[in-house]
């Protein structure tokens, strides 16, 4: 990782504090407007805490914990510790210690998870008089996708989130959380931090475990393919290459590969086009009398090009979404996408 001398330009980063044993924290400037999450995660992993946003991880089988606050000035400040043995569960006594590397590291997820380094300038330039989108940026212009700490966290939870609501793939992530992950107890603080599973954990599992999870079947013998393939250092999902690998697995489809690009590689043009979200509300503004097809969805957003995925969002989240009415789903025919693997 590398540090600049200051923070007061946008995009730039500053080391501000090291110690051995200790903490990091650097001092991010984001390039365009920047929030940090004020929210709750749904999958229970993070937390926004009197302001400060938390998050426990491991790095290398070392546990740490994110914290990120903003300031000063411009800039966001996101730190990472070293998690003390006595704040663990007893799964994960016997841990190493995070060294600077792997503080390092956890930094760069912190980075990833809360996309401070996503530069909107040109997309907001761009279509800043959009009929469509301009009201959007401008009401929202720092909205950014959720994104996952780790690129495995991201593909593991798009493969639960297959054709089904998204509080359905919520709870099963969570019972996943809670059975696999570890977790770690701040004092004075009643509610602990979990981490999720890494790929090791889960490459390990039978799939009725998983299912156990309310994970379908298929889905679950998928994910496990999936973590195998992670775990045993032949698929490198931080690049786009390895999509051509793992749409091989069985169940592993374009919609998968869209949500890894979106919430874990941070490609502002993936955009998952077959959401039961975006087939409804295309159908609506497209005037189509029904659900879109996920081709019609493609189409819809391609003017958007190279920033299909931020546009879709801000077109989700930008209240187009309240009060769609209700519209009929597509009948089945075999040309129609939506009937493919996700």
């Amino acid at each position: 990782m590398a540090y600049g001398a200051g923070s007061a330009a946008p995009g730039s980063t500053a080391l501000r504090a090291a110690a051995s044993g200790g903490s990091l924290v650097i001092e991010v400037v984001p390039r365009s407007p920047y929030r940090l999450p004020r929210g709750g995660w749904p999958d229970g992993v993070a937390r926004t805490r009197s302001g400060v946003y938390e998050r426990f991880l491991h790095v290398e089988g070392a546990p740490v914990l994110i914290r990120a606050w903003p300031g000063p000035g411009p800039a966001v400040s996101i730190a990472a510790m070293p998690v003390p043995p006595a704040w663990l569960d007893s799964r994960r006594l016997g841990s190493p210690s995070a060294g600077r590397d792997q503080l390092e590291a956890a930094l760069d997820c912190g980075r990833r998870a809360l996309g401070v380094d996503d530069d909107l300038s040109e997309f907001h330039a761009r279509f800043k008089r959009d009929p469509l989108l301009g009201p959007l940026i401008r009401r929202r212009p720092w909205l950014r996708p959720q994104r996952a700490a780790h690129l495995w966290e991201a593909l593991a939870w798009a493969i639960t989130a297959q054709l089904i609501e998204s509080r359905e793939a919520v709870a099963i992530q969570r019972r996943i959380v809670r059975r696999w992950g570890s977790a770690m107890r701040i004092p004075g603080i009643r509610a602990p931090l979990r981490d999720v599973p890494d790929a090791a954990t889960i490459a390990d599992l039978a799939p009725a475990e998983l299912a156990a999870c309310d994970l379908a079947p298929k889905r679950a013998l998928a994910m496990i393919k999936v973590a195998r393939e992670v775990a045993a250092g032949r698929c490198d999902l931080s690049i786009r290459e390895c999509n051509d690998r793992l749409i091989r697995i069985t169940d592993i489809g374009p919609w998968t590969l869209q949500c890894l690009g979106q919430s874990g590689r941070g490609d502002l043009d993936s955009l998952p086009a077959g959401d039961l979200m975006y087939v409804k509300l295309v159908g609506h503004l497209a005037r189509l009398g029904r659900r879109a097809t996920t081709a019609e969805v493609e189409e819809f957003y391609a003017p958007y090009a190279p920033y299909r995925g931020i546009a879709g969002l801000l077109t989700l989240r930008g209240g187009l979404t309240r009060g769609l009415p209700a519209a009929p789903p597509l009948k089945y025919h075999p040309a129609n996408p939506e009937f493919e693997a996700a």
